[in-house]
């Protein structure tokens, strides 16, 4: 990997202002990389700003919709004249859907695979000469929903598992002008996002937010969610040069849910609750 402008590395992150996002951009501005933010709303974009160049970071901010071809192109081109270049691309912009075949709505449906699916490939696409001049990285996070289906989650799920082919099919594509990709797959995440789904459990089970996380993370072997910061070590990591033979790999970050056979959960001392 070359270096930007002045020696700085240079990452973009997209969905960068809450959650799984910013701490991401946290943890790469503390690796010493210039770091583009873009996302559709700006209040949260400028707090994890400021709180970045608190820390000495080079951060710029693009107010954009990833699924928008010309929003994807101008937060990449914003960044490499910010920086000189790109490192590493971060797709984590996500939003949730909440419904089978049979009660999703085509619009809803649409929207999911927009800021999904379609923003990711927008985004690659016009950063990918970038990336590539630089011998960089992609980075999606999708989620274990890309492999195990949730119910009533079908424009999530389906969204998912787009987005981790996307990935492979960019490794493979790619990886002879030295271009990386790695999808992460979180399982719960303490954000803002997952907060949501966990008050709505918690409404039906008459029990705290808190409690519901524990209800939903019960099968788990650690047994609990994982932070944003946790997320952020393994995304960091297959972005950067230590992971320089890693490609088109899907890396579960999910607290060993994905290890278990759900058939058996019954069988063991704790049970499921």
């Amino acid at each position: 990997m070359t270096e930007g402008r002045g020696g700085t590395r240079a990452a973009l992150v997209v969905g960068g202002g809450t959650g799984i996002g910013a701490a991401v951009a946290q943890r790469l501005a503390r690796e010493g990389y210039g770091v583009g933010l873009v996302g559709r709303r700006r209040e949260p974009l400028e707090v994890t700003a400021a709180r970045l160049r608190e820390d000495g970071a080079e951060v710029v901010t693009v107010t954009a919709d990833a699924g928008r071809a010309e929003d994807a192109g101008r937060a990449v081109d914003e960044t490499v004249a910010a920086f000189g270049g790109l490192d590493v691309l971060v797709y984590n912009a996500g939003i949730t859907g909440s419904g089978s075949v049979l009660t999703e709505t085509p619009e809803r449906w649409a929207a999911v695979l927009e800021t999904n699916l379609t923003g990711a490939f927008l985004v690659t696409r016009a950063a990918m000469p970038s990336l590539i001049e630089r011998r960089g990285a992609l980075v999606t996070i999708a989620s274990t929903s890309a492999y195990h289906a949730s119910t009533g989650t079908v424009a999530y799920c389906a969204s998912k598992a787009g987005l981790l082919m996307l990935t492979r099919c960019v490794a493979l594509d790619s990886g002879p002008q030295g271009l990386r990709a790695n999808c992460v797959c979180p399982g719960w995440v303490r954000t803002p996002m997952a907060d949501t789904s966990m008050d709505g459990l918690a409404g039906r089970r008459g029990v705290s937010r808190d409690e519901a996380y524990a209800v939903a993370n019960a099968p788990v072997p650690l047994g609990r969610p994982a932070t944003p910061e946790e997320i952020a070590e393994v995304v960091v990591f297959a972005g950067g040069s230590g992971a320089s033979y890693l490609t088109g790999a899907v890396i579960p970050v999910d607290g060993g849910g994905g290890a278990i056979d759900v058939s058996t959960v019954a069988f063991s001392e704790a049970g499921w609750a």
